[in-house]
């Protein structure tokens, strides 16, 4: 598999106060000018991770996806080719503007654009968050991950798995048909659900702390009308997070405790209840759906269903069990 993480997302628009104060005062991420007509975001030590820009079309979306180095790609390319996937070698100039050493784009089978590098330039600057956050997961995980809607949902797999050598983490087929896919070990850095429509439905970013996503959630409160949907726990990957429109029309997943996976020795299985362990009502989607959720919601509920929290060494204390009844169970379950 020469893919190893989700290396950035560009997106057009004209929006670049919006999106400016939406990336820096919500999320968090840092501000970088590129000029008059185009703002990208640092969420760590990379030059930018989020790129927004005036001069490509309204609603234009391209996936930067990583690989080790220079004959990672060209096996890529060739493998692509070989599939008789068009192949574009991008010259230096637009290699320059993604701050990479070298990349190369293609189109997925709904006609997304996607980009595949190497060689991310580092910032000399350390990372300057937008508001204070603890900051962000990435590193050897990437920016996230992104959840694209597909009218074939067959051929989209095959794609991304079989061509591309994407791992399927889990699946679900309710209250929707969505394949969960990973290519290290962040639980999924892709997810493709089968809708009308070919379109990108959120990009998820992770924070080192819950309060960081607490807080956020505070701001995005201040409007309300910008959740999309609640403060919820998803029931494959244990994420604790809220969805938020941005001005782009697609949503933020912003997330902490994210489950990690073994790529090398993981067995997909299908998620039977749905999405969410608990929250996560979608506020805005159409009845039917939004009543399918709730009833798998409330049978995970009835049925106990319960995840350990994904804590980082440092970023937990251990509690002192509270009654005999419990320690006994703890005990009997390792």
């Amino acid at each position: 598999m020469e893919i190893a993480a989700l290396g950035y997302v560009g997106v057009g628009s004209n929006d670049l106060t919006g999106w400016s104060e939406f990336a820096t005062d919500l999320l968090g991420m840092q501000m970088v000018e590129r000029g008059n007509a185009c703002r990208a975001f640092r969420m760590d030590d990379r030059k930018q991770r989020l790129v927004i820009d005036a001069s490509l079309p309204a609603h234009q979306r391209y996936f930067g996806w990583e690989v080790a180095d220079a004959a990672a790609l060209d096996r890529l390319a060739a493998r692509l080719e070989d599939a008789r996937v068009a192949v574009r070698r991008e010259p230096s100039a637009l290699a320059s503007q993604r701050c990479v050493a070298e990349l190369i784009s293609f189109a997925d089978p709904s006609g997304n654009r996607l980009e595949a590098f190497h060689g991310a330039e580092i910032s000399s600057d350390p990372f300057r968050p937008g508001r204070t956050i603890s900051g962000f997961r990435t590193g050897a995980l990437g920016m996230g991950h992104v959840l694209l809607i597909v009218t074939n949902l067959a051929d989209s797999l095959a794609f991304y798995r079989d061509l591309l050598g994407f791992g399927v983490s889990d699946y679900m087929t309710q209250p929707f048909h969505a394949y969960f896919l990973h290519v290290n070990p962040r639980h999924h850095s892709l997810a493709l659900v089968e809708g009308h429509a070919a379109e990108l439905n959120h990009v998820m970013v992770e924070l080192f702390s819950l309060d960081d996503v607490g807080q956020g959630y505070d701001i995005a409160m201040e409007d309300s009308a910008t959740i999309a949907q609640t403060l919820g726990r998803h029931t494959n990957d244990w994420m604790t997070s809220f969805y938020v429109r941005s001005p782009g029309g697609f949503r933020f997943e912003y997330g902490w405790g994210g489950r990690e996976v073994d790529p090398g020795n993981w067995q997909a299985v299908e998620i039977t209840h749905g999405p969410s362990l608990w929250g996560h009502d979608a506020v805005a989607a159409d009845p039917e759906m939004r009543t399918a959720r709730k009833r798998l919601r409330e049978a995970a509920a009835r049925d106990g269903l319960r995840a350990p929290v994904q804590v980082m060494s440092g970023n937990h204390t251990v509690m002192r069990g509270v009654c005999p009844w419990w320690d006994a169970a703890a005990g009997r379950n390792g």
